[in-house]
């Protein structure tokens, strides 16, 4: 059989064809609760693998002295994660079924490596939440339900694995199932399933389990086939950043000025009156150019050229937006931010924000608080984070920048701090209140700390 070939015969390709909707989904968890087995057990049994990768796992699992094939290696494909047994980057998997189409980001469990799980999770519809049964909710798990809930991610799924290892029983289950959803709950997370499963024996994940008959739920496959995925993203916001700015000045086209960009949100419409930020300045849509034709009307995620009726200063990173619907413009951004480099973010840190298209020098102003994910409480005036801290800043920019709230708006909402020396990315921020949590409380950082890191950047 050749690479094409797939273990059910083909029935894979059929599905592709005939599968419409996408739901995009990350698994999570703590090390070693299971993850890999999961997704590689996922695909196996929905009939996802080439016959030659399933031949390449068998022989990977021969030569580590397995008895079987190990599913896990379907996923964890580096050598460093084959060598230790862990996942440490980020592997996607695309799969479909007749119902609907997959694209999987199964992260890694370590602590160190939670920033990875943020880069899964950023763009899902779902998050799988991973527990083992033995050990219960831990502090990772507590903290990938917390990342899960900063962005935004509308469904999470509690896989209580390894529930052969403790004899199926039902009320280690509940148990479990009712400490994270109250977690998750405090955390602000709209909706949590909990799934008793066994990856390794296949209970629950593709085919019912038949010998936990006192659980009538979906199995995972069932409930991801099933779940509803709003990607209504035209009934937003209308967002359009520029990306480039189109000027041929050719004989055919001598006066043609169009905007690019990719239209983050909501529904654009010829004759619109719309607003061009952050200067302020008003105009008509003309025109709209969709793949080298002329359209009416344009709605997110297409990519397209507004031609606007005012010749007007537009620039790449400006936001294009309708007049009667202005998200708030200003220097000052509160957000709750994931830092992900080595390289702590500090009181006083000059970095570069970089929101849609537009990036703009900022310092951070303040950092209020700390979140601590055990009980989510906040350590006032940390001075610092670190890498996968999860915490409150306050970041003043060079100039003004339009941004929605995260909560309205997962494209226009979120933005990335730079490191301006390198390029490295320092934070993942997500504008306004994230969690569902304490009061908290801050108090103004030491201006006379700050003075001298400041003195170039002060604005």
């Amino acid at each position: 059989m050749t690479s094409t070939d797939i273990t059910d015969g083909g029935g894979a390709a059929e599905a592709l064809l005939s599968a419409t909707t996408l739901l995009r989904f990350a698994t999570a968890g703590s090390v070693d609760d299971g993850k890999s087995t999961l997704v590689g057990r996922l695909l196996h049994d929905s009939k996802s693998v080439l016959t030659d990768q399933l031949e390449a796992v068998e022989h990977a699992s021969r030569s580590r002295g397995g008895e079987g094939p190990d599913l896990a290696l379907l996923t964890d494909g580096l050598r460093a994660e084959r060598e230790q047994g862990i996942t440490i980057d980020v592997a996607y998997r695309y799969f479909a079924t007749p119902r609907r189409r997959f694209i999987l980001a199964d992260t890694p469990g370590h602590v160190q490596y939670t920033r990875n799980m943020v880069t899964g999770a950023s763009t899902a519809d779902l998050a799988v939440v991973l527990v083992d049964a033995r050990n219960g909710v831990v502090e990772q798990t507590r903290r990938h339900a917390a990342v899960a809930a900063l962005l935004r991610v509308p469904h999470v799924v509690l896989a209580v694995n390894k529930m052969d290892l403790v004899g199926y029983a039902e009320e280690v289950f509940a148990a479990i199932a009712e400490e994270f959803t109250a977690y998750a709950t405090a955390l602000g997370v709209p909706e949590v399933t909990a799934i008793p499963i066994s990856a390794l024996a296949g209970d629950n994940v593709v085919e019912p389990s038949a010998v936990m008959d006192w659980y009538g739920g979906p199995t995972v496959l069932e409930h991801l086939e099933t779940v509803p995925v709003s990607h209504d993203l035209a009934a937003c916001h209308a967002r359009l950043p520029v990306q480039y700015v189109i000027r041929p000045q050719t004989a055919e086209h001598p006066d043609y000025r169009g905007y690019a960009g990719q239209i983050a949100a909501g529904t654009f419409r010829t004759g619109e009156p719309v607003t061009v930020l952050p200067g302020g300045r008003t105009t008509t849509v003309q025109g709209i150019d969709l793949l080298g034709e002329a359209v009416d009307v344009a709605w997110a995620p297409q990519s397209v050229t507004l031609l606007l009726a005012d010749d007007i200063d537009v620039s790449r990173g400006d936001l294009i937006v309708p007049s009667g619907d202005v998200p708030p413009s200003g220097q000052d951004v509160e957000a709750t931010v994931c830092h992900v480099a080595d390289t702590p973010l500090t009181v006083g840190h000059r970095v570069l924000l970089k929101h849609t298209t537009r990036t703009v020098k900022a310092i951070v102003k303040e950092i209020p608080a700390l979140v601590t994910l055990d009980d989510l409480s906040h350590h006032a005036e940390p001075g610092r984070l670190t890498a996968n801290d999860i915490g409150l800043v306050k970041v003043r920019t060079a100039e003004p920048i339009a941004l929605d709230s995260y909560a309205d708006s997962r494209r226009t909402g979120s933005f990335l701090l730079i490191d301006p020396a390198d390029g490295t990315t320092l934070a993942a921020g997500m504008a306004g209140e994230s969690f569902a949590t304490n009061d908290r409380s801050a108090a103004a950082a030491d201006p006379e700390a700050r003075q001298g890191d400041e003195a170039e950047w002060d604005f």
